[in-house]
């Protein structure tokens, strides 16, 4: 396998470029007229550390790889607009798995209106994908931050939470006797993520105050966005709405259900805080292409709160990447 045939295969299935590109992928830059304000993410899928060959199909790869860098456009309200993909190939992986790692990016950018605009590809010693997304709005104001909340704002969660965290368990073989169907639904959550683009959109022009993505569980981001915003966050542990399947899970692992469903992360959906006056969940549930349920409220004074029946508190835990 070349290098450049690679490229020119790869080029070859790219759809055509969205309507701000002037120079696609294949010269030495991509060009973009944007217009507007630009937001740009970054992000990294390394085998090893966040996926494993053995339990997942290459397109999976691909396309979580976009996901989860689109999730964080999807956290600022933004509307999505190129992605740029770093490939790093390991000595067994050939031409043609390449490609299907690349047709999965392709899938869930074109389902996404997101144009592939350029990379590299490189060798090395595991399967891993750096992506830079850059996502659009007419005004930077437009764009949600985490630093806005403000006491009485109303805590939205778009979405369940655990399904990615059980899924996990279940993909690994640790839950024997749990039903097919619910596996593979759960299982799906892990490796095939939605970014709430469509969500994330409604929710800032609802007025949404404060957002971020549930991409290192609940409670670590939850803590993350009341330190930028400087309020603490109350959370009702009783209105979580929690995956089908986390319960089994978690009895058959003898863990706490919450407890995994708020510390597992990789849910990829958002926390936002919006002001409650004239919030109408049904319609924005409907504008937004996903359940929204009101989880909690923002108050005056420092960190998260997650209550549970009886009064006691939940510790915010989550994932840390170098812990």
């Amino acid at each position: 396998m070349g290098e450049f045939e690679l490229l020119a295969r790869l080029r070859e299935r790219l759809p055509p470029p969205g309507g701000r590109i002037r120079v696609a992928s294949g010269d030495d830059a991509a060009v973009t007229v944007p217009g507007g304000a630009t937001a740009t993410s970054v992000d990294a899928l390394v085998e090893g550390v966040h996926f494993s060959r053995d339990c997942v199909g290459l397109r999976q790869v691909g396309s979580k790889a976009i996901a989860t860098a689109l999730s964080d456009l999807a956290a600022m309200g933004a509307e999505p607009g190129e992605a740029y993909v770093v490939l790093t190939v390991p000595p067994d992986l050939d031409e043609d798995a390449c490609l299907e790692a690349v047709d999965g990016m392709i899938a869930l950018a074109e389902a996404t209106g997101t144009t592939l605009a350029g990379g590299d590809v490189t060798r090395g010693p595991v399967l891993s994908f750096a992506v830079t997304v850059v996502g659009h709005a007419a005004s930077a104001e437009r764009f949600v931050r985490r630093d806005g909340a403000r006491s009485g704002d109303a805590l939205l969660l778009t979405g369940e939470l655990g399904g990615a965290a059980a899924g996990l368990l279940a993909a690994r073989g640790r839950t024997p006797g749990l039903p097919d169907r619910m596996g593979v639904d759960l299982a799906r959550r892990q490796l095939e993520p939605t970014p709430r683009l469509e969500a994330g959109r409604a929710l800032a022009e609802a007025g949404a105050t404060a957002m971020i993505d549930i991409s290192d569980g609940l409670g670590a981001d939850a803590r993350h966005l009341a330190a930028a915003s400087g309020v603490g966050l109350h959370i009702d542990a009783a209105a979580l709405p929690v995956a089908e399947g986390v319960a089994e899970v978690a009895a058959a692992l003898d863990l706490d259900p919450l407890e995994l469903a708020v510390s597992g992360g990789e849910d990829y959906e958002l926390l936002a805080a919006v002001p409650p006056r004239g919030l109408d969940l049904a319609r924005l549930s409907e504008s937004g292409g996903v359940a929204m349920t009101r989880i909690g409220e923002v108050a005056a004074g420092r960190g998260v709160e997650i209550r549970l029946p009886g009064s006691r508190i939940l510790e915010p835990e989550g994932y840390d990447h170098l812990a």
